[in-house]
């Protein structure tokens, strides 16, 4: 029985680390750069399935790198109000958390050689400085997470790179130009489209962010980790928030007013209420009992609203 409760408690340890509620930030702008790409009649189930699944290796591999390098640099403490950090806790060794992110980095390798395959060096560079960008969020000597950078990071990789590459790798499938060894990137393959549509991503999972940060804002500031809710203060933090997941409901209408597109795309206003209830809490609450159930709120909202998107976009 003992053995029995040891598994499971080494089991649920490597979830905690593995951080499954913060998956739709990963999950969530594959979906959206799949419906467009359904829109535009460039759908390709194999590189739209690696996408999702590199994707989602990426997402676990930087939870794991997040959950090592806090615990191993002291920003993780005992008092921390967010979830629980299995390295910090002592629930898992640190040499097996590195390890395991290796592995899960290693996975993304993997798979990305099939997209690097389909879509040529755009996608090497893409994949190589996803994995650089998530171990550089908290790891070696200048964690750009802890001097204020995180939210671009997020922005940028988590909105922008992965609407746009999902969208470039099924389109460039198409093209008997495109290949392994292919440089540059093909008239149809990054358009206007792609970049538009992946705002919404972007500033959604911005969001998810800036509720961490604002719940973690007075112990990240007093262990000298500078977030950007530590150097804006919550006002601001809350103004951020407030532009982050407003965009996400301007761009559907932008899309709407396209006759290309029509009013399908306006789907995601259905999960507007959501929205305005989690403001209410993020307006008005820095504890971690409030705050944490807030950013499983604001994760939910990033895959319904994706979901509703690419829906919308495919049917357009």
């Amino acid at each position: 029985m003992a053995t029995a409760e040891a598994d499971v408690s080494r089991t649920r340890a490597w979830l905690m680390a593995a951080r499954p509620q913060t998956l739709p930030a990963g999950a969530a702008p594959v979906i959206v750069g799949t419906g467009l790409a359904l829109h535009a009649g460039v759908f390709a189930l194999l590189p739209a399935v690696a996408a999702l699944l590199g994707a989602v290796l990426l997402q676990v591999g930087t939870n794991f790198a997040n959950d090592y390098y806090d615990a191993v640099k002291g920003t993780d403490s005992a008092e921390r109000e967010g979830f629980t950090r299995v390295t910090a806790g002592g629930l898992i060794e640190p040499a097996r958390v590195k390890r395991a992110m290796a592995a899960t980095y290693g996975l993304a390798v993997v798979v990305g050689l099939y997209l690097v395959s389909v879509g040529g060096v755009p996608i090497l560079v893409v994949g190589l400085s996803s994995i650089l960008a998530g171990v550089a969020y908290t790891g070696g000597p200048y964690p750009y997470g802890y001097r204020g950078l995180g939210d671009l990071f997020v922005f940028v990789y988590f909105g922008l790179v992965a609407v746009t590459g999902t969208y470039y790798v099924q389109a460039a499938a198409s093209l008997p130009a495109v290949g392994p060894l292919a440089v540059g990137i093909p008239p149809g393959t990054v358009t206007a489209a792609a970049l538009t549509a992946s705002l919404p991503a972007a500033g959604l999972s911005t969001a998810i962010l800036v509720v961490n940060n604002i719940r973690d804002k007075e112990e990240d500031a007093a262990a000298g980790k500078r977030t950007l809710a530590v150097i804006l203060g919550y006002r601001a933090s809350r103004v951020e928030w407030t532009a982050m997941v407003g965009m996400a409901y301007v761009v559907p209408v932008v899309f709407a007013l396209d006759p290309s597109f029509g009013l399908t795309v306006l789907l995601p206003l259905l999960t507007l209420p959501l929205a305005i209830a989690i403001s209410r809490v993020v307006y008005v609450r820095t504890d971690g009992a409030a705050l944490n159930p807030a950013l499983e709120r604001t994760g939910q909202l990033l895959a319904m609203h994706s979901v509703l998107f690419a829906t919308g976009l495919a049917l357009a």
